[in-house]
């Protein structure tokens, strides 16, 4: 009996008049609010989508969008039989023909690129035994020092190139105790994801 008051005390049903009062006002949603959500929602397809009433058999729609950069993305199967568009685009597909660069789009895409960011690398076949037996000798008397990013810089070649002269095996097994104390941490959950990563890479090239 007490357990049935103490309900109707917090939770008043629907039918009764109090539970109005229980309703936060601004969680109402009115007429003006529903019309205008509706509203918004009520968006009418473009007319070049729709079914066309007038004619007898099916067609094709063109419709580009309205952000088109120029006249030259217009399809030549579009384009009237009378129209000169179609003639500058005979003679951009047509090789060995010389037409103005303002009407080409062959022209405009041919333009001088901006200056690049970085230089272009070209590879070097520069060096020479003696070269390569004083990177061994750097990279063995002070790994740490002399590391693959330091050599490159040095003798001017790539970083794999240095990995292929030289190597540090005191650095990559220190390295490898410091990830196997890393693992030694990981939980179940990460230990299983990366062993499905491992068995994941291993079909990789199965798949090729």
């Amino acid at each position: 009996m007490a357990t049935t008051i103490f309900a109707r005390a917090f939770r008043p049903s629907a039918s009764t008049i109090e539970s109005s009062g229980y309703v936060c006002s601004a969680c109402r949603r009115h007429e003006s609010t529903y019309r205008r959500t509706r509203k918004a929602l009520r968006v009418k397809p473009d007319p070049s989508f729709l079914p066309s009433k007038t004619e007898t058999q099916d067609h094709i729609i063109f419709n580009p969008p309205s952000s088109v950069p120029n006249v030259y993305h217009t399809p030549s199967l579009f384009l009237p039989n009378n129209d000169p568009r179609r003639k500058l685009h005979t003679r951009a597909s047509t090789p060995g023909t010389s037409t103005p660069a303002s009407t080409s789009p062959v022209a405009a895409a041919t333009r001088a690129l901006p200056q690049a960011v970085r230089p272009e690398y070209q590879k070097k076949y520069h060096l020479t035994p003696e070269q390569v037996e004083e990177m061994r000798k750097l990279r063995s008397e002070d790994p740490r020092k002399w590391t693959r990013v330091r050599l490159a810089e040095k003798f001017e070649c790539s970083q794999f190139f240095v990995s292929l002269c030289c190597s540090a095996p005191e650095v990559k097994a220190e390295q490898d105790k410091l990830l196997d104390a890393i693992k030694e941490r990981w939980g179940r959950r990460k230990s299983e994801a990366r062993d499905a990563r491992q068995e994941r890479k291993k079909l990789w090239g199965q798949d090729a």
